[in-house]
C-alpha cells in the first residue's frame, strides 16, 4: 500500500508538525507533501529526515519569509500535487492541506487541526486585528476569505474520513462542512516533562507572545496582585507591552530554552492560560509536570484540564478574558489549593501521551482501510414489467345485432 502525508507548509516544528512526525514515524514508507519546506537539517530530524514534495509556491519571491502572504494561490498549488499513485493519503489540515486531488479508489483520511479560523469563525476578528475593517484592503481581503469559504466547503467532499484534533473543533467541523468527525487528542511529549511534587511559590505563564494569547492581560492581573509572584517565558509582538505594564513581581524572561521552560513548569504552584486554543498543549505539559492549570473555559482546555466540579480537579477554568475573571480563579486556586495533587496532575497528562496517540490512529486508519474493503451491496433489480392484453368483452345479444 502506498501512502502518502500531506501538510500545509514546513517552516518550523510546532503542535501541527508534531503530529505529522508521529504519522510518519507510524508509517515511516510514507512519501511527504506540503506548499512550501524550509526545515533546517535539525528541524528535519523529527521528520526522520524525511523531505516534502513541495509546490510552485517554494520557488516564489521571499517564500521563506512571507508565504502566508501566498496564501489566496494555496488552493491552486495543493491542487497540483500528483498523489493519483497512492491508495492512502493523510492530510494534516489547518488551511489547505485537505483540498488535494484524489480519486474513488483511494481513502482519504483527514486530521483536522482545525477548519481555516480566519476564513469561518475568526473572519471578522482577522480583519480587526489586521487592520481590514474599512477601504478597498479590507473589500479585497473579505473577497479573498469568500473564496476560501467556498473552496473549503467545496473540497471537504473529498475527504472520506474526518479526525478532530478535540470536541472543540469536530463541533467546527460539524458546522463548516456538516461533516461528522472522530476525536483523536494529538501527541504530547510526556515522558520529556517529569513530574515534581515540590513546589515554588510563583505562578507561571509560557507562551508565543502574540494578540490571541492574552499573555499581557495576564500579566496585568498579577499587577493588580503585588502579593502574587508571575514569571513570564516568551516572546513576540507582545513583549513591549507585557513589560510597560510589569510590575516587580512579575519577571519576564523572554525566550528560554527548554531545559529552562521545563524546570519552571516543574516548580510552579500553577501553570497560568489565556488563550482559546483549538487543543492546547502547554496546559497538558504542564500537568505532566504535576503543576495545576488556571485556564481560560473555551476550545481545548474544557477537554484537557478537569475544573473544580470534577471528583479530582487538576485546575481551574475562568469564564472571561479578562483581569477581573483571572484574578478572580487566581483567589479560587489558593482557597481551593488542598483538592490539588501532583498525582492527579500527570494522570491526567498521560491520557494524551504520544503512545496513545500512536495507537488509537493507526487502530482508526486501519477501521477506515477495512471498511473501505467490504463489498458494496448490489443495487436492488428495477422491476420489469409486461404488457397484457385486456380480454375482450362478450357482447349482449342486441349489441351483436347492432353491430
Amino acid at each position: 500500500m502506498k501512502i502518502a502525508i500531506v501538510h500545509e507548509w514546513l517552516v518550523n516544528i510546532a503542535g501541527s508538525e508534531k503530529v505529522v512526525a508521529e504519522i510518519i514515524k507510524i508509517w515511516p514508507e510514507a512519501d511527504l507533501f506540503a506548499v512550501v519546506d524550509f526545515l533546517t537539517p535539525e528541524e528535519r530530524i523529527k521528520l526522520s529526515g524525511k523531505v516534502a514534495t513541495t509546490t510552485f509556491i517554494q520557488r516564489l519571491p521571499q517564500a521563506k519569509k512571507r508565504y502566508q502572504t501566498y496564501l489566496p494561490l494555496m488552493p491552486a498549488a495543493i491542487e497540483q500535487l500528483d498523489l493519483s499513485g497512492y491508495d492512502l493519503i493523510i492530510s494534516s489540515s489547518h488551511a489547505v492541506a485537505k483540498g488535494v486531488l484524489v480519486g474513488p479508489d483511494q481513502m482519504h483520511i483527514s486530521y483536522v487541526h482545525s477548519p481555516i479560523r480566519y476564513a469561518w469563525d475568526f473572519h471578522h476578528h482577522y480583519l480587526r486585528e489586521a487592520g481590514l475593517v474599512k477601504g478597498f484592503k479590507s473589500f479585497l481581503a473579505r473577497g479573498i476569505l469568500h473564496y476560501l469559504r467556498m473552496w473549503d466547503q467545496r473540497t471537504a467532499s473529498g475527504v472520506d474520513h474526518f479526525v478532530a484534533n478535540s470536541a472543540f473543533i469536530g463541533r467546527r467541523i460539524m458546522k463548516a462542512y456538516r461533516r461528522p468527525s472522530h476525536v483523536i487528542y494529538p501527541p504530547v511529549d510526556t515522558e520529556a516533562f517529569g513530574m515534581r511534587e515540590a513546589k515554588d511559590d510563583f505562578y507561571l505563564t509560557a507562551s508565543r507572545m502574540v494578540p490571541y494569547k492574552k499573555m499581557a492581560m495576564i500579566v496585568e492581573a498579577f499587577a493588580a496582585m503585588p502579593d502574587k509572584k508571575l514569571v513570564v517565558i516568551g516572546d513576540g509582538p507582545e513583549f513591549e507591552k507585557a513589560k510597560a505594564i510589569a510590575t516587580p513581581n512579575v519577571t519576564l524572561m523572554g525566550y528560554q530554552p527548554f531545559d529552562v521552560l521545563r524546570d519552571h513548569m516543574q516548580r510552579a504552584k500553577a501553570f497560568v492560560f489565556a488563550a482559546e486554543e483549538d487543543f492546547g498543549i502547554t496546559p497538558v505539559e504542564a500537568q505532566a509536570c504535576g503543576t495545576p492549570v488556571i485556564a481560560f473555559g473555551r476550545g481545548g482546555a474544557l477537554e484537557t484540564v478537569c475544573g473544580l466540579d470534577a471528583a479530582v480537579p487538576t485546575g481551574v477554568f475562568y469564564d472571561a478574558q479578562s483581569t477581573t475573571a483571572l484574578r478572580a480563579a487566581v483567589d479560587a486556586f489558593e482557597h481551593q489549593s488542598h483538592r490539588f495533587s501532583a498525582a492527579a496532575c500527570r494522570a491526567q497528562a498521560e491520557r494524551f501521551s504520544v503512545a496513545r496517540f500512536r495507537r488509537e490512529f493507526k487502530e482508526h486508519v486501519d477501521q477506515c482501510m477495512a471498511s473501505s474493503r467490504e463489498p458494496v451491496a448490489s443495487p436492488r433489480p428495477v422491476p420489469t414489467f409486461r404488457v397484457v392484453p385486456a380480454p375482450a368483452l362478450a357482447l349482449a345479444p342486441a349489441e351483436q345485432q347492432a353491430a
